[in-house]
């Protein structure tokens, strides 16, 4: 008989561990509580050697249009002119690049969607997961990989909540297309900066439609960093026009016609003009940014990965990369443990344990002077408060085999 394992969570870090195990020889089934399909969900992000290698690892190609290769970073002052710039050669992909050969290589009878799990209980040496319609599944490993507000960390370590850092990430995708020719060719294929006091904007071209990178078919996306000091005010962006509450995060349509005026109108004024453009062209959407450290990853047969197991700000660049190490770990781990799968549980804890708490204190790190203006009375240094774009262009997204801290062993 199989030995097998139970995912909670279908998103890119729930793919990675089940089809890595599936290639152990385990006997995998995935349970996503969203009935429908994931791959309009998510936008841009940026490449590590280290996800490419994950991926080649399960023989997913790796080709030309996989991302749109940017080789320099460019900060922009108010008036559109660089006032920075650095050598950065770097891919940028998108998250349904991704999504979609990972879940396609999984058979589908092991993809359950619409099923919300609620808790889980042992059964004579098994994990027994539950669901809320009434339904069960039993397995030698339950892998808990749903996200930040994770309920399977909440069984695991009940005090490991997520704490929030004091501000939002604006967002939002615009086809090329649709951008003005003068725009466009003022952009070219680069990664941008814009440092306001206090805030950060990231904005860089992605593959658009059918992964097309082609000049004028592409996606630009940009993530907006903005202070949002009180639960008050996060309350307040999280109630849509009819006064219904959606709690941290909200669907882009739902956000007010108001709240989108006013940051449309705010990039105007704060932004340069090349990057106002493309705010004022999308349908902007908000994520708060939160802090989640678990203290423990890995105990009796039940495991954490991805942001499940920690939630880092996302200015070390590397969530979905993370999410990939962790499962090569958990999955190596069992590869070399002779079957003692306790044993690898316990490299698993420690190894992606530390790599956590690290990523956790370099999010911090980097974005202290985003939280420092939500939060002037907390005592900063001034290497909290420097936003310089020599720094800031460095450690944000940084390629992990230049940060010593990450140095640690996969």
């Amino acid at each position: 008989m199989k030995t097998r394992a139970i995912v909670i969570g279908g998103s890119l870090g729930g793919l990675f561990a089940a089809n890595l195990l599936q290639d152990l020889g385990w006997e995998v089934d995935v349970f996503e509580r969203v009935g429908d399909d994931l791959a309009s969900r998510g936008a841009g992000i940026g490449t590590h050697d280290e996800l490419l290698a994950v991926l080649g690892r399960l023989g997913i190609e790796i080709d030309d249009r996989f991302g749109v290769r940017v080789a320099e970073r460019i900060c922009l002052d108010h008036a559109g002119n660089a006032i920075y710039r650095l050598a950065w050669g770097h891919t940028m992909s998108a998250w349904a690049r991704i999504y979609r050969p990972l879940k396609d290589r999984l058979a589908a009878p092991h993809y359950h969607s619409g099923r919300n799990f609620t808790d889980l209980t042992r059964d004579r040496g098994k994990i027994v997961a539950h669901f809320d319609d009434g339904s069960q599944a039993r397995a030698d490993l339950l892998i808990g990989a749903d996200g930040l507000h994770s309920t399977v960390r909440a069984r695991l370590s009940p005090g490991a909540e997520p704490v929030y850092a004091g501000y939002v990430g604006w967002r939002g995708v615009v086809e090329e297309s649709a951008i003005p020719a003068r725009v466009r060719d003022c952009l070219g294929v680069h990664y941008y900066f814009a440092l306001p006091p206090g805030e950060m904007m990231l904005c860089y071209p992605v593959p658009g439609r059918d992964n097309n990178i082609s000049p004028g078919h592409r996606d630009w996306n940009y993530v907006w960093y903005r202070p949002t000091a009180t639960q008050r005010e996060l309350r307040d962006l999280c109630t849509d026009i009819n006064g219904r509450y959606y709690g941290t995060a909200m669907p882009p349509p739902s956000v007010r016609p108001d709240v989108t005026r006013k940051i449309k109108d705010l990039a105007r004024s704060t932004l340069a003009p090349q990057i106002a453009e493309i705010v004022e062209l999308s349908q902007p959407f908000f994520q708060a940014i939160f802090d989640v450290e678990s203290p423990r990853i890995a105990l009796e047969r039940v495991a954490l990965l991805g942001d499940a197991a920690f939630v880092a700000r996302p200015h070390v660049g590397m969530g979905v990369t993370k999410a990939g190490l962790d499962a090569l770990c958990l999955a190596k781990s069992i590869a070399h443990a002779n079957g003692d799968l306790d044993g690898a549980l316990e490299r698993y804890d420690r190894l992606r344990g530390e790599f956590g708490r690290r990523c956790v204190a370099r999010g911090r790190r980097i974005g202290s002077y985003i939280e420092a203006r939500a939060r002037p009375d907390a005592g900063w240094t001034p290497e909290a408060l420097d936003q310089r774009p020599e720094r800031i262009l460095r450690e944000v997204g940084a390629t992990l085999s230049d940060i010593p801290e990450f140095a640690l062993e996969i």
